[in-house]
């Protein structure tokens, strides 16, 4: 019986699928404890095992949950002044996603934001004018561009909110925040484009539950840790992201 309703879940096999339940749930507390990262190992063991045009909007609606769920747990250390900027570059950003024909070669938009996150980590941080209005509203038009063609923009979307906020918990309330209003759009544009969410329902339900699990425990983590040791953790986390973008664009774009 348990093993006709694991097959009913998803078109995968039931060993894919609880390899995906259990990675959900590993996925979403690390990003929950260090900030960043989750989505772009999720997005990662996706492509491995499933068909190459329901890995970005599976994700997408499986990131949406996860970040619903760290939203819910921290909404009291929202910062929303960045919201009332970020959310009108998100709308923006999609309707530009959603005809957009024209692409970059493949590979040069991963190696762009690589660069941009370095540069946050370790160069000589943002200029005061881009962490305002404009220039938030600005990140929130690139990156949700960038995240409906090649759904990594999470580690660009962190760099970005590490600017200006040494707080722990701010910074992933708030990031969590900007990816939930980020992924929604994901549903209309791929949903108008003729991908059948109804074939996944089950799975991405299952798989937001698995992930709000994994919230829970990384929360539990991230309090027992010090700002300090959060934001040298953040600082990894994004580089060793940022990497591994330089070498997958690196790969596409001249490994043909």
């Amino acid at each position: 019986m348990i093993l006709a309703a694991l097959e009913a879940l998803s078109p995968l096999s039931v060993s894919a699928t609880l390899v995906l339940l259990a990675l959900s749930t590993l996925t979403s507390a690390i990003t929950a404890a260090l900030g960043v990262g989750g989505g772009v190992l999720m997005i990662m063991a996706l492509a491995q095992v499933m068909p190459a045009a329901a890995v970005i909007p599976v994700h997408g609606m499986v990131q949406l949950g996860s970040n619903v769920g760290r939203v819910a747990l921290t909404w009291r250390h929202i910062d929303r002044a960045v919201m009332a900027a970020f959310v009108p570059g998100v709308v923006l950003g999609a309707l530009l996603a959603a005809w957009l024909l024209v692409q970059l070669p493949p590979g040069v938009l991963e190696l762009c934001i690589a660069a941009f996150v370095l540069y946050s980590c370790w160069g000589w941080g943002l200029p005061k004018r881009a962490l305002g209005g404009l220039g938030t509203f600005v990140a929130g038009l690139v990156t949700t561009v960038l995240s409906n063609l090649v759904g990594a923009s999470g580690p660009m979307v962190a760099a970005f909110i590490k600017e200006g906020r040494s707080e722990r918990l701010p910074r992933v309330a708030t990031f969590s925040a900007c990816m939930t209003v980020q992924h929604l759009p994901k549903a209309v544009i791929f949903g108008a484009a003729g991908f059948v969410f109804r074939d996944w329902l089950a799975f991405i339900l299952v798989m937001v539950a698995a992930g709000f699990v994994g919230t829970w425990l990384g929360l539990r983590l991230l309090h027992r840790v010090s700002d300090q040791r959060f934001d040298a953790l953040f600082k990894w986390a994004l580089t060793l992201l940022a990497l591994r973008l330089i070498w997958l664009g690196g790969q596409r774009l001249w490994g043909g």
